[in-house]
């Protein structure tokens, strides 16, 4: 049975049997903007040379063989595709020499928009209750000299990987997760950011629009389930779509997309665009705002939402903002 990926503000991250799985065997957005084209567009997914996969295959090029029997994993093992808040077995400091450590940092920062990026990714510097890079994870599944492979860095609130698109017509290379511990609302919450800018949104819509956004009755829920594209064919999108919005608050639209993606690599960033356009478009996607509570954190006229959610055919990013954030993205023109 697959674990739940959990927060362990309130528990013990030593307590916690949070993974099991090894010894199992386990920017900007491109030119073409925010296309609201009525049918899907068939292009082809953008093909690019990757400087993060470059630098993983110069990592795996020099690990040991001790050394990879510590992080690397088969391709098509179930420990590829999950979500972490902790280090995937052997953290980081107990594995790498610091060279290495050096060029895993390399790694990250070529997965991120740039130091900004790499800033909200490290949570500017703390990596949460990881307390420090060297306690989080790095893993390769697949070789990197061969065939299909994938980068996987994990930490608390974090699960980032790169794959040199061996994951076929899917954005990062497979569900992403990210998060911070202050309150969502803070302004010391390092992606608060993303919940002003979903704000302003909102504040541009009227009564009627607002009605249709708003959800009041339960939440998107968490971890992986809550941005599988199989749960999510169970049942309609909820909220407002795209294709209902004025011209206006489209313009929004396009600032939020902007401004949720900023902290990626713009190949990441036009893969994703890519894959909506394929999808049926931005118009297809759909902007819930939750007013449960979550966790105990009410909402109220301060915080008024518990989570904040988009989604379309091909394109998750559920966002809890209480009582702190956790964010699941999952985009894939393969649902």
């Amino acid at each position: 049975m697959q674990e739940k990926l959990n927060c362990p503000e309130c528990v013990d991250l030593d307590r916690r049997d949070f993974v099991r799985l090894m010894g199992t065997g386990a920017a900007v957005l491109s030119g073409a903007g925010l296309s609201l084209a009525s049918e899907p567009e068939k292009l082809p997914m953008p093909q690019v040379i990757h400087p993060a996969e470059e630098l993983v295959k110069e990592l795996f090029a020099g690990l040991s063989e001790d050394q990879k029997k510590n992080i690397q994993l088969p391709w098509n093992h179930e420990a590829r595709g999950r979500m972490y808040n902790k280090a995937l077995g052997k953290p980081i400091k107990d594995v790498y020499t610091k060279p290495q450590q050096e060029l895993v940092v390399r790694v990250l920062k070529a997965m991120s928009s740039g130091e900004e990026g790499y800033r909200q990714f490290s949570r500017d510097g703390t990596w949460d209750a990881s307390k420090s890079f060297e306690n989080c994870g790095a893993n390769i599944f697949g070789d990197p000299t061969k065939d299909k492979y994938a980068f996987v860095f994990s930490g608390h609130h974090i699960t980032l990987r790169c794959d040199g698109d061996s994951e076929e017509e899917t954005a990062f290379g497979g569900p992403i997760y990210y998060g911070h511990t202050p309150m969502g609302y803070d302004s010391k919450n390092i992606f608060n950011y993303q919940t002003r800018e979903v704000a302003r949104l909102f504040e541009a819509l009227d009564a009627k629009q607002r009605s249709k956004a708003l959800i009041t009755m339960g939440t998107p829920g968490e971890h992986e389930e809550s941005v599988s594209f199989k749960e999510a064919r169970k049942h309609t999108p909820a909220g407002l779509a795209t294709a209902e919005m004025t011209a206006d608050e489209i313009k929004l639209v396009d600032s939020v997309m902007r401004t949720i993606l900023s902290p990626y690599r713009k190949e990441d960033v036009d893969e994703v665009m890519a894959i909506i356009k394929r999808t049926g478009g931005m118009e297809k996607i759909r902007f819930a705002f939750y007013t449960d509570e979550s966790e105990g954190a009410k909402t109220n006229e301060k915080q008024p939402w518990s989570f904040w959610r988009l989604e379309g055919p091909g394109f998750i990013w559920n966002y809890r903002v209480l009582p702190h954030v956790h964010a699941y993205v999952n985009v894939s023109s393969k649902a």
